[in-house]
């Protein structure tokens, strides 16, 4: 552990670091590099006093809400909420139409926020933790 400031850096070391010694970072080229690239700029940024940079491949506000509104979405589901109650919990009881529930939009919005959860608790939660490349 290396703390600077009030901030906790998990770095490994074959020996103890040292003040005033000089250290070199080796990053394998494997499919992270990018990745372990960004974050050792980040503590070599943080290490001379300056500000640490952006995070890597942050999560747009946009995206974030549409995950948050899927995890509430598919905890919903898995307590036995039908769609229609999930709908007025996540869109509001205004915005819920006295009829033609079965064609309306937020209904099939609401289908895909319980099916977007549930891939994430599937498994899909990865993608956020290791991003796929950007051109695929």
């Amino acid at each position: 552990m290396l703390h600077i400031g009030s901030v906790e850096h998990r770095i490994w070391s074959k020996q103890p670091l040292t003040a005033g010694t000089y250290y070199a970072a080796e990053l394998p080229l494997d499919r992270d590099f990018e990745a372990r690239a960004h974050a050792a700029t980040r503590l070599w940024r943080t290490m001379n006093g300056r500000a640490p940079g952006p995070a890597f491949r942050r999560l747009s506000k946009q995206r974030r809400e549409r995950i948050c509104a899927a995890l509430r979405a598919v905890a919903a589901y898995f307590a036995g909420a039908t769609y229609r109650s999930i709908a007025e919990a996540l869109f509001g009881e205004k915005r819920m139409p006295d009829r033609v529930w079965k064609t309306h939009d937020l209904r099939s919005r609401t289908i895909r926020l319980v099916q977007s959860g549930l891939a994430l608790v599937r498994g899909g939660y990865r993608k956020l933790l290791r991003p796929g490349r950007r051109d695929k």
